[in-house]
């Protein structure tokens, strides 16, 4: 939708969801109107002590109490400061001042419930703007955090600050839900469809449309809960439509390819993620008898202490008699064989898929390319890009030893996502430098810029 006037966030943590604050930091969650006609909100982080604002075109700060009840930020998380000095009321006052403008919290319409998933209770929160209006409402499917959504997930303020409901619950295993954390995208896929249905009845008429956004490793668990549910929408963000095992195989490639290595090594590398990856998959019962002989072949070569990915890294250095130190890669239950091709081919539902065009977590050159196929096979898939941005669609400094800090989210992300959960188009475009790759009617056609 387009925005009358610019946004401006203040939330905890780097990709959003945190354990929670501090009353006297937590106290002040909710999304503030300024003066000016910005709107400002607060959301629980990592660090307790600590706050994270963001604006609508992607620019971000931490913020630091300092003397006075006087917060400074500095620029993205670079920790260099940038000029931004914040205040905030007592705890009932509902009141900010944000960079010289006074603001007032925004009163949403909020609803605490506790719903059944797969075999666990889920806690969960609907927020949805004040009044009687049907909105678009999203699903809050996050990634592989494994602390609570509802204290953290800054989204809750900063879509119904822009007229869209939010569905937040903290997954299985976290926050105040029961059952033990797991990366098994089957459980989580069943959690997330029980939160759609939840969501559905608690916002009853006041449901427009209702759908998943997922983000990093709930890119594959969002289209899967869509295949067992109902929903209008699924979005889709720094996500990979290819497996967990895939994902490490990419990380060690781009590894590589920093490190300045060709497709000669690429090949032989490849060797080596197959046998890593085969390990993983058989959760470390089998496979190192080819790691020995893959070690012997290659071990000696100047590229292999440059591999790292998401296990490779460690994989190599270890034997079937150390296999116990796998236990950290291997006790979430990931469902590291998990093809997602299956799933999207057959989704009936609108997906948007916001690419990172420089991801070093989630690399998008394949998904791309698959993403781009079912496009042009007719699917009712829209893909935009962001270049130059990081996982999260962080735009980035690189230091000499290639060291990234993020110092901002990319602009036109925040407003793209929004649109689309409000509409299911582009139709605010352009959105900063993000490339509209595919969307229905223009399947598969890639743009230099969004028109």
């Amino acid at each position: 939708m387009k925005a009358a006037a610019s946004l401006l966030l203040i939330s905890f943590g780097f990709t959003g969801v945190a354990v929670a604050a501090p009353e006297a930091v937590g106290c002040h969650a909710g999304a503030y109107t300024l003066d000016d006609g910005r709107i400002v909100a607060i959301a629980p982080t990592s660090d307790p002590s600590d706050l994270r604002w963001r604006a609508l075109d992607g620019r971000s700060g931490l913020l630091k109490q300092g003397d006075g009840g006087q917060w400074n930020s500095s620029l993205g998380w670079t920790g260099r400061a940038d000029g931004v000095k914040v205040r905030f009321g007592d705890c009932n006052q509902g009141k900010i001042t944000f960079d010289g403008h006074a603001g007032q919290r925004q009163q949403f319409d909020i609803t605490e419930t506790t719903f059944d998933g797969n075999g666990v209770k889920l806690r969960g929160r609907l927020v949805l703007p004040r009044g009687s209006k049907p909105v678009p409402i999203a699903i809050e499917v996050h990634g592989s955090e494994n602390n609570s959504a509802v204290q953290g997930l800054y989204t809750q303020y900063l879509y119904p600050a822009s007229g869209i409901g939010v569905f937040v619950y903290d997954k299985r295993g976290t926050g105040e839900s029961t059952g033990h954390y797991t990366q098994n995208f089957h459980l989580l896929a069943d959690d997330a469809r029980a939160a759609l249905a939840e969501a559905r009845r608690l916002a009853g008429d006041r449901v427009k449309r209702i759908g998943y956004d997922g983000g990093s490793q709930g890119g594959w668990v969002a289209p899967l809960a869509a295949s067992r549910s109902n929903p209008d929408f699924v979005v889709v963000r720094f996500g990979l439509a290819d497996s967990p095992l895939a994902e490490d195989r990419d990380q060690v490639m781009l590894d590589l390819r920093n490190a300045g290595y060709g497709d000669d090594v690429m090949a032989k590398a490849r060797e080596v993620t197959d046998v890593t990856g085969a390990i993983v998959a058989a959760r470390g019962a089998s496979g190192w008898e080819r790691l020995d002989a893959i070690r012997a072949k290659y071990a000696t070569q100047p590229w292999w202490p440059a591999m790292k990915g998401e296990f490779t890294g460690l994989v190599v250095t270890l034997s079937r008699e150390r296999s116990g130190e796998l236990a950290p890669v291997l006790e979430q239950e990931t469902s590291w064989e998990f093809d997602p091709m299956p799933t999207l081919r057959n989704l009936r539902v609108p997906l948007l898929w916001v690419l990172a065009g420089e991801d070093r977590e989630a690399p998008p050159k394949e998904t791309r390319e698959r993403l781009l196929q079912l496009a042009r096979d007719g699917r009712a898939v829209s893909v935009i890009e962001f270049p130059d941005t990081d996982h999260g669609i962080l735009e980035f400094e690189t230091a000499a030893d290639g060291e990234r800090t993020s110092t901002r989210y990319a602009d036109g992300y925040f407003r793209v996502v929004n649109d689309w959960i409000g509409t299911g188009t582009f139709h605010d475009a352009p959105y900063g430098h993000g490339k509209i790759l595919a969307a229905p009617g223009k399947a598969g056609a890639k743009s230099s810029a969004t028109k």
